[in-house]
């Protein structure tokens, strides 16, 4: 029993250990596999690992951990959506330590009502009456900003009287204060029509329901019209609206009015692998979530994988499905399934958050794969460089070049050296241009790769199997004169990067190559990329600043080495020195070096000013 309960905690571990750093619901489960707690985190991994890795002061904590042996986890785009999920899943385990942890209160929801002036207000409770409820909003300041902007964009009526055909025929109303201070146009008194009104519950439903585009286009415009009528003060406050408007107007894919009882599956997949998640809306909100993992025999398609998924769904869970939201349609026949591919609206948004789960999962069993072997991500990393830049042998040991210059001064360049796509610092170099007047890029790369490469084959050492030069193809090509010069062209495989790290260039080939953005090979690049600029501008900068510090003392006639240190280790600076009373200098290198230092630097400065 021992031994099971050490294994067990090391799954566990395990499952800690690869968590992501994104929002999320985390659900913990007892030995009997009941959902024993639900919790929400910004960051999974931070918020997961600090149940584990301490004793907690609440007793009820530490028996709470005592009681893990599993764990399950769901990935949300945003902090309040897992609030949302969260809040649902409670209320569908009801998980015991969550019970006195935690009251089941309701978030709250803006209605808007259905009647001939419909009113728009805060409620917790949702009653059946054709009225439209809008949210859960899991912060209550929240919901009151938005009610707060709808009324200062729309004039809707607060009060609570039965407003109808008949009573606006007995012309009995009377107006409010609202009415005197222009924040209702008087529905009471017939001071606006139906239609008209109308037209602002349609807004106003926009704006709850996320579909915001069009009205900050129209506040933007009527911005810019305001401000060139100089009304400046209009235009501020709709510009504040606007700023509302765009804080809010992201909807929640967790919870959906308009999303009742479905099922949804999502797909991610690589060659070996499918991975399928599925999950359950009930009552508009995501109660159920589970992930699958296939192993492809016979190169089955998403299609067929889908179908598989869905009838071991059916059969554990005891699902009967009836509208099942999915990316692909499976290719068995079922009747009675409403199959929906959606294109926008929540159910797109909830296979997205489905897609995440399913894509999350991948990600899981490759990070374990690379805990358990972690030269396995290395070579599935050289690998796909060898591949995207046609190599003939994998890149394990590249180099990387980067040249410095500012105004043509004190012109440097920077090797670094990446052996197994990792930065290997004591193989960098730095090189001073020596044979190029002014500022040649490319006559400073050939130079550099000449004196690198002749010395390297001088002393036998071995070469790498990738060049990188920082730059397009005029680089690359000064590059390859050095190379072909030294008989190395065959040897060595040289591209070239152009600024947008995105384009790579090779030899004889004007079409630059296209990375994908979330290649290893495109994060290698930028590494390599990164450590060459920041190794190259670090020594340009010690060049320059050596040069600018030294040079006014080297000039003086009279000044050698041991009262250039003295000075400078006493004053610290040039420009301290220049400042200095001649007494002053006279105490650190005597009266006869003092008067010349300081009227060579007096003549230095003249120089400069009539320069000048």
């Amino acid at each position: 029993m021992a031994k099971h309960d050490k294994n067990k905690s090391q799954e566990l571990r395990d499952k800690i250990a690869i968590l992501p750093d994104t929002p999320g619901v985390y659900m913990y489960f007892d030995a009997e596999g009941n959902v024993i707690y639900v919790g929400k985190a910004k960051n999974l991994k931070r918020r997961v690992s600090s149940y584990f890795n301490r004793t907690h002061d609440v007793l009820r904590t530490n028996l709470l951990v005592r009681a893990i042996a599993d764990m399950k986890y769901i990935v949300v785009p945003t902090e309040q959506d897992a609030l949302n999920l969260e809040n649902s899943m409670i209320k569908e385990y009801k998980p015991r330590y969550n019970v006195l942890l935690k009251d089941d209160k309701s978030y709250p929801w803006i209605c808007v009502t259905k009647e001939l002036f419909p009113r728009v207000f805060l409620t917790r409770q949702r009653i059946k009456d054709g009225s439209k409820y809008f949210g859960p909003y899991t912060e209550i300041g929240s919901a009151r900003a938005v009610l707060d902007l709808i009324k200062k964009l729309y004039p809707l009526r607060t009060c609570r009287l039965a407003i109808t055909p008949e009573y606006l025929d007995k012309k009995k109303g009377k107006v409010c204060l609202e009415y005197h201070i222009k924040r209702c146009e008087g529905c009471c008194v017939g001071g606006v029509t139906p239609q008209k009104y109308q037209e602002y519950i349609e807004r106003v439903k926009q704006i709850l329901r996320g579909e915001t585009g069009e009205l900050m286009d129209y506040l933007k415009a009527e911005m810019a019209r305001l401000s060139e009528l100089l009304r400046f003060e209009e235009a501020q406050e709709l510009k504040e609206q606007y700023k509302l408007i765009e804080r809010y107007r992201v909807k929640s894919v967790i919870v959906s009015q308009t999303v009742d009882d479905v099922d949804v599956f999502g797909i991610d997949d690589d060659k070996s692998d499918v991975f399928i998640n599925y999950m359950h809306v009930r009552r508009g909100a995501v109660v159920k979530s589970v992930t699958l993992r296939y192993k492809r025999r016979l190169e089955e398609t998403q299609e067929q994988m889908l179908a598989y998924a869905m009838d071991e769904i059916r059969q554990t869970l005891d699902v009967e499905y009836d509208e099942v939201v999915t990316a692909v349609i499976p290719d068995v026949e079922m009747p009675g399934v409403n199959f929906v591919i959606p294109q926008r609206g929540d159910r797109a948004k909830l296979l997205d958050v489905s897609q995440r789960n399913a894509r999350q999962a991948k990600l899981d069993v490759l990070k374990q794969m690379e805990r358990n072997n972690p030269e396995e991500r290395l070579e599935r990393t050289l690998k796909r460089m060898q591949s995207d830049f046609h190599l003939n042998e994998l890149p394990r040991h590249i180099e990387c070049f980067d040249n410095s210059n500012i105004q043509g001064t004190n012109p440097v360049a920077s090797c670094v050296v990446f052996k197994n796509a990792r930065p290997s610092k004591r193989d960098y170099r730095h090189f001073n241009i020596k044979t190029v007047e002014g500022p040649d890029d490319f006559a400073s790369m050939k130079e550099v790769l000449t004196r690198r490469y002749s010395r390297l084959v001088e002393e036998g050492e071995p070469l790498p199997q990738l060049i990188v030069v920082d730059g397009g193809k005029g680089q690359l090509s000064a590059a390859v004169e050095a190379l072909d010069a030294m008989g190395l062209r065959g040897k060595i495989a040289v591209v070239g990067i152009a600024k947008r790290l995105e384009e790579i260039y090779f030899h004889g080939d004007s079409v630059p190559l296209y990375i994908d953005k979330n290649s290893e090979s495109l994060k290698v690049v930028q590494h390599l990329r990164d450590e060459a600029h920041r190794f190259g501008i670090t020594h340009h900068r010690d060049r320059r600043s050596k040069s600018q510090v030294t040079s006014e003392l080297d000039s003086i006639k009279g000044v050698g080495e041991v009262t250039k240190e003295a000075l400078l280790k006493h004053f610290k600076s040039v420009k301290k020195i220049r400042e200095a009373s001649l007494d002053s200098i006279a105490e650190v290198v005597g009266p006869a070096k003092a008067k010349l230092v300081s009227e060579g630097l007096r003549h230095r400065s003249e120089e400069t000013f009539e320069t000048l």
